[in-house]
C-alpha cells in the first residue's frame, strides 16, 4: 500500500495552492606582491560516471523537463519515506519495528517502535508536544511529555514532512515516545585525509553584474591564485591549489527581487554570464571549476535545479575548465588506486531561509550567522529541504533528489554570504562567503554579509584556512 490518500498528502497539495570549527584559521594580514609560475592544462568536462583529472561526477540532476500530475507528488513523498527508512532501520534500536496499522495488535503499554513521516505537530493544553506521523498503512498520534526535558528539547526542533523513528509505548490510540530516532550520520564515519598535500577552494555568491559587487577584491584573489600575490605560506596554498568550487549566484541575474534593477550595473542576464565568464577565465586553467548554479542565476528556481544552461550561460561552458553540475550534486574529486577519493555534497542553500525562520533553536542560537547549524541539522535529518514549503521542488517519480542518501566528506553551500566552516561527525561543513557588499533588501532583513573570504582546505591534514582578500 502507498501512501495516496491521508491526511499528509492533501496536507500537501492546500499548501501547493496556497561551531566547532575545524582549525579554523583567518589569514588576514597584508599580502604582498610576488609572482610565480603556473603551467596552464585543459581538463575535459566529466560526465556523470566518467572520471577524468580526479573528478567524477556521482550525482547530477539532469532529467529532461515533463508534464507534472497530482500523483507525481505522492510517489514524490513515497520515494522520500522508502529511502530514510531504509536508512533508519540500520539503526540498531529500529530493528523491530511495525507498520502502523499492525499497533492495535500490540498490548496495551507494550513497547513498540515506528517509522513514519510527520504530518502534524502541535502543543496540547498541557504543554506536551502531540506529532502526527504516517507511514504507507495509517496514521498514529506521538505524545513528547514535557517531563522529559532532554527528549522534549529535541522533538521542538522536528519539522513537518521530516521521517524520524519512535520507540514509545501504547495506551489506548497514543503512542507515548520514549525515545525518538533521526536518520543522522554515523558517528564514527572515517575521516578521510588525501596521501599528499593538495588544496581545495570553496567559493560562492559572486553576483557579478550587481552594482554591490566588489571587483577589486575579486581581483586581488585572481593575483593570489596565480601567483602574483602573498606572503610565502600563501604562495604555497595557490601553487598547490588542485580544485576550485562555487555553489551557486555565479551572477546577479533579472528580476529576483523587487527593484533589483536600480542595484545593477549590468542588466542583461548574458553579459553578466560573460563578465562573470571572463573573471573565471583569468584563473589557472590547470584548476578545474566545480560549478553548480543558485536561485539568482538565469534557470528555474525550483530544486534540483539542472546545471547552468547554455542558453543563457554559454561562455561560462565554453571555460575549458569547467565541470558543471546541478544544484544539489554529489562531486567526488581526489581519488586513486589506493584511495576512494572526498565526497563533495553541494547544495546553495536556498531552504536556509525557511528553517532560520521556522526552527526556534537555528534562530536563539545566531540564524544567518551560523549555517553551521542549519547544515548540521539538515544532516540529522538526511534531506536538504525536508519541510514542503521550506523550497521550492520538483517532484520527481523515481526518488526525492534532496535526499542525502550518501554521507559527504565535505557539504558545500552558500546563500548566507557569510563564510563559517565546522566539523560534524568527521563531515567537514563550509559555507561559502560572497562578493557582494550589502544590498538594500539584505539590509531590510537584517543580513549582515561578510564578503571576500576564501575558505581553504588542505585534504592531507584537513585543516581549514580562510584567506580575507577584503577589508
Amino acid at each position: 500500500m502507498e501512501i495516496n490518500d491521508t491526511q499528509h498528502i492533501s496536507r500537501i497539495f492546500d499548501a501547493l495552492q496556497s561551531k566547532q570549527a575545524n582549525d579554523l584559521l583567518i589569514i588576514d594580514k597584508d599580502i604582498n606582491s610576488l609572482t610565480s609560475e603556473t603551467k596552464a592544462q585543459k581538463p575535459e568536462d566529466p560526465k556523470e560516471g566518467q572520471q577524468e583529472h580526479q573528478i567524477k561526477v556521482v550525482y547530477s540532476y539532469r532529467e529532461e523537463p515533463k508534464k507534472r500530475e497530482p500523483q507525481d507528488f505522492v510517489d514524490y513523498f513515497n520515494n522520500r519515506y522508502k529511502a530514510i527508512e531504509k536508512i533508519l532501520k540500520q539503526r540498531q534500536e529500529l530493528k523491530n519495528t511495525v507498520s502502523i496499522n499492525r499497533i492495535a495488535n500490540k498490548k496495551e503499554k507494550e513497547s513498540v517502535s515506528i517509522i513514519g513521516i510527520v504530518s502534524n505537530k502541535q502543543v496540547t493544553k498541557n504543554g506536551n508536544l502531540l506529532l502526527v506521523i504516517e507511514d504507507p498503512t495509517g496514521q498514529r498520534n506521538v505524545l513528547v511529555n514535557k517531563n522529559k526535558p532532554s527528549l522534549f528539547n529535541e522533538a521542538k526542533d522536528i519539522v513537518l514532512d521530516e521521517v524520524i523513528g519512535v520507540i514509545g509505548v501504547n495506551v489506548d490510540s497514543i503512542t507515548f515516545a520514549n525515545s525518538i530516532i533521526w536518520p543522522d550520520t554515523l558517528a564514527n564515519k572515517e575521516l578521510k585525509k588525501a596521501q599528499h598535500e593538495k588544496y581545495a577552494l570553496f567559493l560562492s555568491d559572486l553576483h557579478v553584474g550587481s552594482s554591490k559587487f566588489l571587483p577589486d577584491d575579486f581581483e586581488k584573489f585572481l593575483r593570489w591564485i596565480n601567483g602574483d600575490m602573498g606572503n610565502e605560506q600563501q604562495r604555497h596554498i595557490a601553487k598547490n591549489t588542485e580544485y576550485i568550487f562555487i555553489a551557486g549566484d555565479l551572477v546577479d541575474g533579472c528580476g529576483i527581487y523587487p527593484e533589483q534593477d536600480k542595484e545593477l550595473i549590468t542588466k542583461d542576464v548574458y553579459q553578466q554570464y560573460k563578465e562573470c565568464a571572463e573573471l573565471l577565465k583569468q584563473i589557472p586553467k590547470h584548476i578545474p571549476l566545480i560549478i553548480c548554479p543558485g536561485n539568482h542565476d538565469a534557470l528555474r528556481i525550483s530544486e534540483p535545479q539542472p546545471p547552468l544552461s547554455k542558453d543563457f550561460a554559454r561562455p561560462m561552458h565554453e571555460l575549458n575548465n569547467a565541470v558543471m553540475v546541478s544544484n544539489p550534486s554529489l562531486v567526488n574529486i581526489n581519488s586513486s588506486a589506493n584511495f576512494a577519493g572526498f565526497d563533495v555534497l553541494m547544495y546553495h542553500g536556498h531552504s536556509f531561509d525557511y528553517f532560520v525562520a521556522e526552527v526556534d533553536s537555528l534562530r536563539a542560537q545566531g540564524g544567518y550567522d551560523r549555517a553551521d547549524l542549519i547544515m548540521k541539522f539538515l544532516l540529522k535529518r538526511r534531506h536538504l529541504a525536508p519541510s514542503h514549503l521550506s523550497t521550492l521542488y520538483i517532484p520527481d517519480t523515481k526518488k526525492d533528489p534532496l535526499v542525502i542518501e550518501k554521507v559527504p566528506d565535505f557539504f558545500l553551500s552558500g546563500h548566507i554570504h557569510k563564510s563559517i566552516t565546522a566539523n560534524y561527525r568527521n563531515t567537514t561543513l563550509i559555507c561559502g562567503s560572497c562578493w557582494q557588499s550589502k544590498t538594500i533588501f539584505q539590509e531590510k532583513v537584517g543580513h549582515n554579509p561578510e564578503p571576500s573570504r576564501v575558505p581553504i582546505v588542505n585534504l592531507q591534514t584537513r585543516d581549514i584556512k580562510i584567506l580575507k582578500f577584503g577589508s
